[in-house]
């Protein structure tokens, strides 16, 4: 008998269809991933299971029997947890207090008891963490834990992770992956959602695959494949990137960043003394574990922030700071690391389209809409946007709003593209389509600056990559010969000399 089993579960919101007739079940002691593109209904099956949503058809049953789950306390009550990609701590207090809150059982907080009761479940788990320890002081890798602590405490049998290693470093990865064999081996189901294929075959032992609200395939991990995975995800054969490994340190410095510094409001140091370049030709990845100095190098570098000092050239030319349409002038390029603010969501996607060209299309002070109407229809029919040049744009999914993004900026042949983050949230598809694209403007001879939290897709796409760490560039190294060990401990904060001696 499954712990746990979804049957015939459908769920609409209007006309759409989230789920369709879904039967999903989790055995007792079994890693279960859960794969599918964005939309395909994961989400929202995994809400239902929590008391999240509600479904409109089909039965739940925990343990054989039918059970009603309109809240995530009854969730919670049915011994089931969820641990999302945005934790909900409270930074400021202990991680005693993290984990007990909202289930103290007694009107007056017994300290002492509580904390010792904390410190029993991290043991019997072998979790290794200070239950007096602030939240706001640990690690991303560390605040997860306590998230996951925070479940088992309350008595979860099944375990819900969302994209768990979205934003962990390798090392974190392994921890987590630890941790789930010995939670597994004490008899604790979970599901695993995530894009992530290799990571499916690391820890699950079961996966279903999801598409367009509906489940289009079931296996046993060890009897299927990373192809066959991707091809139920998306519909079709998906081809992987393959990046051009040409020399480049002879090509022209297209982008030159030198000793950037800026502060947050509080006076507290976010770049110190960064410098990078980037040639003609190469993809320069920048990794690193969020906080660390990426968004303000971003802001800087797309015109939307000036740094207390330093200097960036674009082909020789000073960047001027601060200054947005000055950057088009200089034939920058950027895709900003949140999609949702790189187009106006009420204008067409006509409009968005030419947003960084208007004097193109402008007349004696009038728009010219006949041309912007063609240009638009140029642009979707070669970028694969799937909307109409009338559509408003807030209507279009992710990955069409990153196509926008994509052909407004590229059309115009750019010496230098700031990616950000360019692929977070996309699926498989959109994500590949995304690095096709990057590797068409660096084959054109642009110079790309990618900037993501995603190590794999650094180790993918670029030629040279550079750790980022506290706000500065802690490690350089040629992607091929980069140690996917020592990245991750340059990213955490470890010496380049400890890691020279590690490696």
């Amino acid at each position: 008998m499954p712990v746990l089993e979804m049957r015939g579960i459908t769920k609409r919101f209007g006309a759409l269809v989230a789920n369709d007739q879904i039967t999903f079940d989790i055995e007792a002691g079994e890693v279960h991933a859960l794969l599918g593109e964005n939309g395909a209904g994961k989400s929202t099956l995994m809400k239902i299971l929590y008391g999240l949503y509600q479904p409109d058809e089909g039965e739940i049953h925990v343990q054989g029997q039918r059970v009603s789950l309109k809240s995530p306390a009854d969730a919670i009550a049915q011994g089931i947890g969820f641990v999302s990609q945005h934790f909900a701590l409270i930074p400021t207090f202990t991680v005693t207090e993290n984990v007990i809150l909202g289930h103290e059982k007694q009107p007056i907080l017994q300290h002492a008891a509580m904390r010792r009761q904390v410190v029993e479940t991290a043991e019997k788990l072998r979790f290794n963490i200070d239950p007096d320890a602030i939240v706001g002081h640990l690690s991303v890798g560390q605040q997860q834990r306590v998230e996951i602590l925070k479940a088992l405490y309350r008595g979860c049998r099944v375990l819900i992770l969302d994209e768990p290693t979205a934003v962990l470093t390798p090392q974190d990865t392994e921890k987590l992956f630890s941790i789930l064999v010995e939670l597994q081996r004490q008899g604790l189901s979970v599901v695993i959602i995530t894009h992530k294929l290799n990571e499916v075959f690391t820890i699950s032992q079961r996966v279903t695959v999801l598409r367009l609200g509906k489940v289009v395939g079931r296996e046993q991990t060890a009897n299927t494949s990373q192809t066959e995975l991707s091809q139920m995800m998306v519909g079709r054969q998906t081809i992987p990137v393959t990046r051009n490994t040409d020399h480049h340190s002879q090509n022209e410095i297209k982008l030159n960043v030198q000793n950037l510094t800026m502060a947050d409001r509080s006076g507290a140091p976010r770049l110190r003394g960064l410098s990078l370049n980037v040639r003609a030709q190469e993809i320069v990845g920048v990794a690193g574990v969020a906080g660390n100095g990426q968004s303000e190098l971003v802001s800087i570098l797309t015109g939307m922030a000036q740094p207390q000092s330093g200097s960036a050239q674009v082909s020789g030319n000073v960047m001027p700071f601060g200054n947005p349409g000055a950057l088009s002038q200089l034939k920058v390029a950027r895709i900003p690391e949140d999609r949702l603010k790189g187009v106006i969501g009420d204008l067409s996607v006509a409009d968005n389209l030419m947003l960084e060209q208007v004097g193109q299309f402008t007349r004696a002070g009038h728009l010219n809409r006949k041309q912007i109407r063609e240009y638009a229809e140029r642009l979707i029919r070669d970028f694969h946007i799937k909307a109409a040049p009338d559509d408003p744009a807030r209507t279009l999914s992710g990955g069409n709003i990153q196509k926008i993004i994509l052909a407004r900026s590229l059309a115009q042949n750019p010496e230098v593209v700031i990616a950000a983050q360019p692929t977070r949230g996309l699926d498989i598809g959109a994500t590949e389509y995304v690095h096709q694209k990057l590797l068409e403007q660096k084959q054109r001879g642009a110079a790309v600056l990618l900037i993501s939290e995603d190590l794999d897709e650094i180790l993918v796409l670029s030629d040279r990559v550079l750790v980022i760490f506290e706000g500065m560039i802690v490690g350089e190294f040629a992607a091929n010969d980069a140690d996917i060990d020592v990245l991750g401990a340059l990213m955490t904060g470890a010496s380049s000399e400890k890691v020279k001696t590690h490696a």
